[in-house]
Parts: C-alpha cells; sequence; structure tokens
C-alpha cells in the first residue's frame, strides 16, 4: 500500500458543514485524510471578507484545500493566488454542484457543457500559482450518460494541465431535482469512474459518492487512486478514526472518543473565552457518540438552546452525566420474570 498519493482518502467539501470548526474537529479523527473548505465563490472571495473565507488553523488543519466555485480565468487566477498566499495546500475547481443558485452563476456542474471555458480556467489557475489545480465534477449532466461525454470533458482539461480529477460518479441533472435529490436519485455508476483510471493512467482519479464504510473505501481503492467520503464522514465521523492507520499506514491520532471530546471541548472553551458562539462549532460533532449507549441524551444536551448561553464545559458537564445515566441504568439488573 502506497502512503504517499495526498488525495488518497480526502472529506468532501460540504457547503454549510465544512467550515473551520468542522475541520478542526475533524482533525482530531485523522491527521492524514485531506480536507476541503466549503465551495467559495471567487466574486465572494475577491470582492468580500477574505479573512471570514480564507482564515484557517494552519497549525492544525493541513493537508487542505480551497474549493472555488466560478468560471471567469482571471477571476479564478486570483483567487488561485489568494490561497496559495494563505497556505492551502491546493485550489479546487467546483463542476460538480447541481443548484440552480450556482447555475445561475454560470458555474458548478453546468460547466461541464463548456469543458473549453474551463480548460481556460484551470490554465490561468495553473499559471498564477505553483499549489496543485484540482477539479471536481460529475459523469456527467441531465440525460447524457455515455462514457464518451466525461471521457472527453477530462481528455480536455488534463490537456489544460489538470492531473487530479475528483469525480462524483452520478449525472448532475440540472433541471428538476434539488440538490439532495440530485445526490441521491441519478444512478451511481462506479465503472464509468475506474474507466476513466484505466484510459488515463498517468492522471490522479479519485471516486466520490455514495462510499459507506471502510471495506468499501478499499475495494474503490483496487481500482482508483483515491476516494473522497462526503455525508458519511459528518454524519458518522468516529468512522474516521481507523483511516491514518488503514490506509496511510501512519498512526491514528485517537484512542478513545473520550479524548477526542476532551479535545474538542478544549477547543470550544477558547471560542467561547474569545467570545465567540461556541454552538456553530459544536454542531459538527454532534455525531461523535453515534452508536453508543447514551449517544441520543448525550447529543439532545449539547442541542439544548436553553444551554447555550453557559460555558462549554458546563453544558459538557451535563451532557456526560445524561449520558452516564442512560448507562447506568442499563446496567442495573432487571428482575428475573416470575
Amino acid at each position: 500500500m502506497s502512503s504517499h498519493n495526498p488525495w488518497r482518502l480526502s472529506v468532501a467539501p460540504m457547503l454549510d458543514w465544512t467550515d473551520r470548526h468542522c475541520r478542526f474537529f475533524h482533525r482530531l479523527l485523522t491527521r492524514q485524510t485531506r480536507l476541503y473548505t466549503e465551495m467559495v465563490t471567487t466574486g465572494a472571495l475577491l470582492h468580500g471578507d477574505k479573512p471570514r473565507h480564507l482564515d484557517f488553523n494552519r497549525g492544525h488543519e493541513h493537508p487542505v484545500a480551497l474549493q472555488l466555485g466560478g468560471s471567469e480565468p482571471a477571476d479564478l487566477a486570483a483567487s488561485a493566488k489568494l490561497a496559495e498566499q494563505w497556505g492551502y495546500d491546493e485550489v479546487n475547481l467546483n463542476c460538480g454542484c447541481p443548484s440552480e443558485r450556482v447555475q445561475r452563476g454560470a458555474f458548478g456542474a453546468c460547466l461541464m457543457a463548456e469543458p473549453e471555458l474551463v480548460a481556460d480556467g484551470i490554465k490561468a489557475m495553473r499559471d498564477a500559482v505553483s499549489i496543485p489545480v484540482t477539479i471536481k465534477h460529475r459523469i456527467g449532466i441531465d440525460r447524457i450518460e455515455s462514457y464518451d461525454f466525461v471521457r472527453d470533458f477530462v481528455g480536455r482539461i488534463a490537456e489544460a494541465g489538470c492531473e487530479v480529477f475528483i469525480v462524483h460518479a452520478r449525472n448532475a441533472w440540472l433541471q428538476g431535482l434539488s440538490p439532495k435529490e440530485n445526490r441521491e436519485i441519478p444512478p451511481l455508476r462506479y465503472e464509468l469512474v475506474h474507466q476513466l483510471k484505466r484510459e488515463f493512467p498517468r492522471l490522479i482519479i479519485v471516486l466520490n459518492g455514495g462510499v459507506k464504510d471502510d471495506d468499501e473505501i478499499e475495494e474503490q481503492l483496487r481500482h482508483v487512486d483515491g476516494v473522497m467520503v462526503g455525508r458519511q464522514a459528518y454524519h458518522e465521523p468516529w468512522q474516521m478514526v481507523d483511516w491514518d492507520r488503514r490506509f496511510f499506514g501512519q498512526p491514528d491520532p485517537a484512542d478513545s472518543r473520550e479524548q477526542v471530546e476532551a479535545l474538542w471541548l478544549d477547543y470550544l472553551s477558547r471560542l467561547h473565552a474569545e467570545g465567540r458562539a461556541w454552538p456553530q462549532a459544536m454542531r459538527h460533532a454532534l455525531g461523535l457518540w453515534n452508536g453508543q449507549a447514551g449517544s441520543r441524551r448525550w447529543r439532545q444536551v449539547w442541542s439544548d438552546h436553553k444551554l447555550k448561553g453557559l460555558a462549554p464545559a458546563e453544558v459538557a458537564a451535563i451532557a456526560t452525566r445524561a449520558r452516564s445515566e442512560v448507562l447506568e441504568q442499563l446496567a442495573e439488573p432487571r428482575p428475573l420474570a416470575a
């Protein structure tokens, strides 16, 4: 097993989810897995609050990539320069998001219909920066289901110098489906992504979409260079705790959920001491105890709006006590039936 491919395993960029707090939490569970920001549009980056969009914990989050939404080559190049200046390890172009809002901005999945424009954008970014410039896209758009479509798209973008392709193995239906439905209704066709790797052996091909457990990751790595996991990693974060050892041959960073919770509580307490709202960060860790006795009570305490004015340590004490009460109830001997 090679541990030198930086894209061997990654957590997908997810709008409203993979912010800097989420990435800090994920880093407590895996040091090697590549993390991605939420998609940031070039307009927001160039004309908005740059620190708000770009700041991250440089001592903790690497390797981390900035995902861009945009289509104007000059704007993409300027945004890529900012990503490099801020210290990101990669800049990734979104050509996979199907939402109507994104389409109105002329970027996301609709760009797959304009490979020349995408190629110009990729080239402009590559000319502007020395960090890797990558792309995330679908296997097709609307009812275009032929392999030739995605093959020709990848071939053209590769000619522009792109070497890393993160491929969501579903079509994007640009009309008639919500973003959520676009993650569920178009069928997964992993074989097309595998075929891309066979046809373009020198490219890094990363498969995204529907991969659930570690055995499925292992199986996909027989066919492609990397796997990107999205909502599964977010909702079941403890799954990531074995990834460094299993997929990178490196020590796992955490021994127990209690250890991760203590480190996360330190982070929340620092936010609180700085006068920042810690509940916005805590939402990303609500799945930590999933599958364990008492997890529902623990989650209910942390989600209780009446407690959000307290310090995180106070809420943690209440949550731990609530979970312990469930464990105690389960441990009580039950009377034998008559």
